[in-house]
């Protein structure tokens, strides 16, 4: 009996448990449920950019040098060793100057000094030839400049030679003039490739002379090649490959205010510093993602951080 009567004591202290805890733990799964369901999604933070008519510049940028506009190489009149040299680089000389003295001279025999003349009034550009070599009448003695005009001669690869056509304008940069940017215009192109640089030699004619500009000075060309004008165009950095497809996310807004992305597909064409031209799939005025796309899909939500207008 007494065992009989514990036990019915620890049924009821079980049902009385059970009736004072088991309904808590029910609401707490209930609401638990229920914040589960109504959570809102991730939302993605992004950067976007307009879509904006542009007109795209192709360019050519290479290295190249300051050279006089019109020079005059100095050979002499004689074969023989050149026995003196009187002008040095930098130098100024006048039309009919003597600048050297070749003497022809052979074994056995003896002639008379042959002056070397200057044929042009100019300044000397290159080094000139040393005392005591063996020079003819096809021997470079040394260049003269004749004038203050400079050009720029560059030589651009072969791959971009097509491009190339008198009258082309460009921005030239001298590390002597930082921040100054000085116009040019494209004068001259060689009719040959050469076969060992693969490129072609160029000429080309500044625009206004500046008498602070030397010949020697190195040079950087931006060269004004095709123009794309009034093309759709967007930052580079928004295009993304899915599945063999070009891709751009484009920012939308819900009825109720939210906002949101739509996946589509583009047709690029040119790329010119970092724009992109879209052919089809985009419309000026609708803004692109430009930052975190990379975690997106198509239709989800997305909280703008920055944005271009």
């Amino acid at each position: 009996m007494k065992k009989k009567k514990i036990i019915r004591i620890a049924i009821v202290l079980g049902i009385a448990a059970a009736l004072i805890f088991i309904p808590p733990m029910l609401a707490e799964a209930r609401r638990a449920t229920i914040t589960e369901t109504t959570a809102p999604a991730h939302i993605f933070s992004v950067r976007t950019e307009n879509v904006e008519i542009r007109t795209l510049q192709a360019q050519i940028e290479v290295n190249a040098n300051i050279v006089s506009g019109h020079q005059v190489v100095v050979m002499p009149d004689a074969n023989g060793r050149l026995a003196s040299m009187r002008v040095g680089l930098g130098d100024i000389v006048q039309q009919g100057q003597i600048i050297g003295e070749v003497d022809p001279s052979r074994p056995g025999a003896i002639f008379s000094m042959s002056a070397v003349h200057a044929p042009v009034s100019g300044m000397v550009i290159t080094t000139p030839s040393t005392v005591g070599s063996t020079v003819s009448v096809s021997t470079p003695l040394m260049t003269l400049a004749v004038g203050g005009s400079t050009e720029i001669d560059a030589l651009i690869p072969e791959r971009e030679v097509g491009q190339l056509i008198t009258g082309l304008s460009a921005e030239i940069r001298l590390e002597a003039f930082p921040g100054e940017t000085f116009a040019a215009t494209l004068t001259q192109i060689s009719p040959v490739v050469d076969p060992v640089s693969r490129t072609k030699r160029v000429t080309l004619r500044f625009n206004n002379q500046d008498p602070r500009i030397n010949p020697g000075m190195f040079a950087r060309v931006r060269l004004n090649t095709r123009t794309y004008e009034n093309v759709v165009s967007i930052p580079q950095e928004a295009l993304l490959e899915h599945r063999g497809r070009t891709i751009v996310y484009v920012l939308n807004t819900a009825d109720d205010g939210t906002s949101y992305v739509e996946m589509r597909e583009v047709v690029v064409g040119v790329t010119i510093d970092r724009e992109t031209e879209i052919r089809s799939g985009l419309e000026a005025g609708e803004a692109v993602v430009v930052q975190g796309q990379q975690f997106l899909a198509d239709g989800v939500p997305v909280r703008v951080i920055g944005r271009t207008l």
